[in-house]
């Protein structure tokens, strides 16, 4: 990267001439946590020398924010550091990069530094995984986190859920309903493994329940007056004398359909075969007789 450091020179430098890195992920610092490190401080020394780099506003942090404001909770006007020369660029992406292997980073922080270091390299996920020593799954499941809003992060940071309670959060695709879910893990204090299976229930029971069917509601009064004329006419070819008287007025349609008892084809419809009553045997009629009669047949007369 071509990074220098000044001849490796630990120099005492006012606090007051030192400012953070505008690149810095964190962004909690508990008070409690420097409130120890500060008695600490006081009692030992620094044991490890803060990392800058010379701008023209003084000195710009890369590592050690942490130190540097439990430093001046111990009352100290100075501190150690080490000067490097770098760009902003690289000032930043240093910056990002030692405390994204810090092991104490705040989960959505650490996820919002992988991000943003992704952008600054302009590299892929899976070649960020390689320079940070990570998998490109683990990578992966950390930036998916950015998903949750800025709310739902606050609320899980701030009562102390882990990474994977969040994780499981994510699998509430719909917003209102996740916040929903995440008032009652924190009200029914879950753990990982209640979290889950609360969450596995939910979803079960949303994809057990009957989708309404949508009713198609057809306006176009017309469909419904052909639907009619066709059965009407299909009756027609079949030999029945069926008509349609239509009266039309300002208010409605009034149709009326005509279908003869008697006449040509009237008696033609049967049911369909399964609708039949079966019909005993010995009710049947006999079946007519291949003999023939000779009354019946027609008497040709023969012109002399």
């Amino acid at each position: 990267m071509g990074i220098m450091q000044d001849k490796r020179r630990v120099i005492e430098i006012p606090l007051d001439d030192i400012y953070p890195n505008p690149a810095q992920p964190r962004r909690s610092f508990p008070e409690k946590e420097l409130l120890e490190l500060s008695r600490s401080i006081r009692q030992n020394g620094l044991l490890q020398p803060l990392s800058v780099r010379r701008t023209k506003n003084g000195y710009e942090l890369i590592a050690g924010e942490r130190r540097w404001r439990a430093c001046r909770l111990a009352g100290l006007d100075s501190a150690a550091c080490i000067v490097n020369s770098c760009s902003d660029k690289q000032s930043a992406v240093l910056a990002m990069t030692e405390n994204l292997q810090r092991q104490d980073l705040q989960i959505f922080e650490e996820a919002e530094g992988i991000r943003r270091l992704i952008e600054e390299w302009g590299v892929t996920q899976e070649e960020a995984a390689l320079r940070l020593g990570k998998s490109q799954s683990t990578l992966a499941n950390k930036l998916r986190l950015l998903r949750l809003t800025q709310e739902e992060r606050k609320k899980i940071s701030e009562n102390g859920l882990t990474e994977r309670h969040a994780r499981a959060l994510l699998r509430v695709d719909d917003v209102e309903l996740r916040g929903k879910v995440l008032d009652a893990i924190l009200a029914q204090h879950l753990n990982v493994q209640q979290t889950d299976q609360f969450i596995e229930r939910l979803l079960s029971e949303k994809e057990d329940k009957p989708k309404n069917k949508k009713r198609i509601i057809v306006k176009d009064i017309r469909i419904f007056m052909n639907t009619i004329s066709h059965a009407v006419k299909t009756m027609q070819l079949s030999g029945i004398q069926a008509k349609t008287i239509r009266n039309e007025t300002d208010d409605y349609i009034e149709c009326i359909v005509r279908i003869p008892k008697t006449g040509p084809a009237a008696g033609r419809m049967t049911p369909p075969p399964e609708k039949q009553a079966a019909v005993p045997e010995a009710a049947q009629p006999p079946a007519p007789s291949m003999e023939s009669n000779p009354e019946d047949k027609p008497v040709s007369r023969i012109a002399g």
